[in-house]
């Protein structure tokens, strides 16, 4: 057998102790987090087990009867919503993710400096304009 063979394995070999060592740091940042998901489902579990045996468990039909939305559930489930449902839901979601970029832009916006800011008015611009042509239609009109 050739000495090349035995050196590229001690390189290898060392290069894979580098490997496990960095993994091992990376897996011990992640710990607490680990922990912190473990007491979590460690403490809601003792709720819901604490719940089921100190409450009192008396089901009625009023109970275990179906309820959607403030109404007895009636009909068949596959009957035909009205659009503006789901259009009003989309643009919650719409403005609702504006939101949640708002937040870490506002948090940084000393760091990212003139162009993070002007990025963003472009941003708000183009949602403005798509809530003004929604607005223009009537879709966020109700009946």
């Amino acid at each position: 057998m050739d000495s090349r063979f035995g050196a590229c394995h001690a390189v290898s070999s060392a290069a894979w102790g580098a490997m496990v060592a960095g993994m091992q740091e990376l897996l011990r940042n992640y710990l607490p987090i680990l922990i912190f998901l473990g007491i979590a489902v460690a403490i809601s579990g003792v709720m819901v087990l604490a719940s089921v045996l100190v409450a009192r468990q008396r089901p009625d039909p009023e109970k275990l009867s179906a309820y959607e939305c403030g109404f007895d559930a009636f009909g068949d489930a596959r009957n035909k919503f009205d659009v503006r449902y789901y259009l009003v839901a989309i643009l919650f979601i719409i403005f609702d993710l504006e939101v949640a970029f708002l937040f870490p832009w506002a948090v940084t916006l000393g760091k990212i400096g003139v162009f993070g800011f002007w990025s963003m008015i472009a941003f708000l611009g183009v949602l403005t304009v798509g809530f003004i042509y929604e607005w223009k239609k009537g879709a966020l009109e109700w009946e």
